[in-house]
């Protein structure tokens, strides 16, 4: 049932008051037209109003809401009185207005100009770094009361990390780095043929593969693997309570959890930078045997006499500094998870984006510094 004109929607006004007439069906399938006829109505006058629902056939949450929104501001919604509606129809009608102020659409979030934005990300940038040393200093602390009392050491959950980061990661290391001495090789002997200087193919690749390749790839392998699994680990330890557990059983979640792994990973990457050494010389002696002819034999002897035990030495004391701060990053990166599982997710891409830059920055450090010593 509609008015006489036809509408869904009229005004009755007079001196002291306004009176809106709903006709009709008010539901969610015909909302936009609804919609469309309050706003033909036009400015209301700030009287007191009064909606009557006497021609009303049926009324739900979401007209009832569109016609309040109507109608407040500039009056307030318990100032509208409601006439001739149905009992049923009246429910709805307070319901919703009950509900009102917690419907009233959120401000629009502050948009911040370029140079803000630069200054937030560098206020963030000095908020994680901070919380990096804090943690960096608290690990140092737990690793001195382990090395004064031995008796603390986890060896179980430490063989069992040792297991997880070293053992296991021994395949994917040997597979990659023995690729990548193959494509080096490569690419020199491409250049070294033309002027027949094939013989120095081994002294290039030697010097770049156990200085600074094979510890560049394997520690970005570790840190995609045992980084992101530490913070995915002990994010879902502190999802599920497992944390709080242990301390409330008086144990150190640290002593616990984040030694072992740190340890764990300061010893076994040496390792499979050692193991990335090995099959990264073994790819580049295939390709030099089958491009260059150069023999396996006498890849090996021009091996001795071109790389000096200073070079591997170098290439093998980043590792524990780089796994240093992969363990310490990723286990960071775990207690600081919230408590949902969309934290983790983040915190472990994070952690394996800020693994790879520490190793790059330490990598670049390390030449610095090597090169001021004449090393």
């Amino acid at each position: 049932m509609t008015s006489a004109e036809g509408r869904n929607c009229w005004l009755d006004q007079s001196d002291d008051e306004t009176r809106l007439h709903l006709a009709g069906a008010w539901e969610l399938a015909g909302l936009h037209e609804r919609q469309a006829e309050l706003e033909a109505l036009g400015r209301l006058p700030p009287t007191a109003f009064v909606i009557d629902g006497s021609a009303l056939q049926s009324i739900d949450t979401a007209a009832a809401l569109l016609v309040l929104r109507h109608l407040s501001p500039p009056r307030a919604s318990g100032r509208i009185a409601l006439h001739g509606f149905d009992a049923r129809h009246r429910r709805i009608v307070e319901l919703v207005r009950s509900r009102l102020d917690a419907t009233e659409p959120l401000a629009a979030p502050r948009r911040w100009r370029a140079l803000a934005r630069i200054g937030l990300w560098f206020a963030e940038l000095g908020q994680l770094l901070i919380g990096h040393v804090s943690f960096f200093g608290l690990a140092m602390s737990e690793l001195s009361r382990v090395a004064l009392k031995p008796r603390l050491l986890r060896v179980r959950e430490l063989a069992a990390q040792l297991q997880q980061t070293g053992l296991s990661a021994v395949p994917v290391v040997a597979l990659v780095t023995f690729l990548i001495g193959m494509v080096i090789a490569y690419l020199l002997g491409l250049q070294a043929e033309q002027y027949g200087a094939n013989i120095f193919v081994v002294d290039g690749v030697s010097l770049g593969l156990t200085r600074e390749f094979s510890p560049l790839l394997v520690a970005t392998i570790v840190a995609g693997r045992s980084g992101a699994a530490f913070t995915a680990q002990l994010g879902t330890m502190k999802l599920t309570e497992e944390i709080d557990a242990i301390r409330t059983l008086g144990l150190s979640p640290e002593q616990v959890l984040i030694v072992p792994r740190i340890l764990a990973l300061v010893v076994a990457l040496p390792a499979l930078v050692f193991v990335g050494n090995v099959f990264g010389l073994a790819g580049a002696m295939v390709v030099a045997d089958a491009m260059l002819d150069i023999t396996p034999t006498t890849f090996i002897e021009r091996l001795h006499s071109a790389l000096a035990p200073r070079h591997y030495v170098i290439g093998l004391a980043k590792a524990p500094v780089f796994a240093l701060a992969i363990a310490v990053i990723g286990c960071r990166m775990g207690t600081s998870v919230e408590r949902d599982t969309r934290s983790i997710g983040i915190n472990t891409t994070s952690t394996v984006v800020q693994s790879i830059v520490a190793v790059i920055l330490l990598d670049a450090l390390f030449a610095v510094l090597l090169q001021a010593l004449g090393l």
